[in-house]
């Protein structure tokens, strides 16, 4: 018996890891498992991926780079750079005070914080955008009062970039958020009894804690930014060459039957995300390798 259950038991002497039967899988199952997953990325991410790229040069790179001499998606690509350039320092710079604020104080009404800050991911972004819609369009809350001062928000470039602060402020306050309650404020608290003022402890105690936790939160932020599409929609008008973003764009030229341009144009949105994912990627690793780095507080002494 005891002869049996030793014969099952399989010890890694490096991890410290025990597999029995258990909790392994028949090498049939693991194969199973690996080809659903393949054969899904490659069915919704690798064939889009090819028949956008495919579609976009099917009349070759002059009909491709003629795409983007158009006055209309040159100012498309400009719109998207610049709602992104707004939108993402603005975001970095609440999400690291929310985060500094909820992951180091307690006060009143931190429950309310944390849920607002969770609003975009449960509000549909086309609600978002009516929101804003009701609220500074000719026939909103605020509207009158626009118009008497010559202030467009809505069906301008104000509102889209207003659109895409609100759909996309919870990504760095939420990368950082566990990192920073996860880290408490002892190293803060130290810093200050030697007499560091507060400027100083976030500079050098803070913030290099939680950098790679920021730049991580920056690309998921500027990712989603330059993709929106719903809030913005519904706050642009679709005026070609003054409120389109990248997205909006796509849609107007598929729309009009100019499929090389649409695909075109998405296929610059493709390789900004690739060139996304391998910078989220690096920073994942680096992130990994500073944590695996870092010995942990009375690690030499047990040793």
């Amino acid at each position: 018996m005891a002869g049996a259950i030793q014969s099952n038991v399989r010890v890694a002497p490096a991890s410290g890891f025990v597999a029995t039967q258990a909790t392994s899988e028949p090498a049939l199952v693991r194969w199973l498992l690996t080809g659903i997953a393949i054969l899904f990325l490659v069915v919704f991410l690798f064939l889009p991926l090819a028949i956008v790229f495919s579609t976009a040069l099917e009349k070759g790179f002059a009909a491709y780079f003629r795409t983007f001499q158009d006055p209309d998606t040159a100012a498309a690509i400009r719109l998207t750079l610049l709602a992104a350039g707004i939108a993402v320092p603005l975001n970095m710079i609440f999400g690291i005070a929310a985060a500094w604020a909820i992951g180091k104080f307690e006060f009143f009404g931190k429950s309310l914080l944390i849920t607002l800050i969770d609003l975009p991911f449960s509000v549909s972004p086309v609600v978002s955008g009516l929101i804003y819609v009701l609220l500074f369009g000719m026939q909103g809350l605020l509207g009158p009062w626009l118009i008497d001062h010559d202030i467009r928000i809505i069906f301008a470039v104000p509102g889209i970039v207003l659109a895409t602060i609100f759909v996309t402020f919870p990504f760095v306050a939420r990368e950082l958020l566990p990192m920073m309650q996860a880290q408490g404020n002892d190293e803060e608290e130290a810093a200050l009894t030697l007499g560091a003022s507060g400027w100083q402890t976030f500079r050098r105690v803070t913030l290099p804690n939680v950098k790679w936790a920021l730049l991580y939160g920056v690309i998921l932020c500027n990712a989603r930014a330059m993709g929106e599409f719903g809030a913005v929609s519904v706050v642009s008008g679709h005026i070609r060459g003054v409120t389109d973003t990248m997205p909006l764009h796509i849609e107007v030229l598929y729309n009009d039957y100019q499929f090389v341009a649409a695909f075109s144009v998405a296929s610059l949105l493709a390789l900004l995300a690739l060139v996304t994912l391998v910078v989220k990627s690096v920073v994942e690793w680096r992130s990994k390798e500073q944590g695996n780095n870092q010995v942990p507080l009375g690690g030499e002494e047990g040793a």
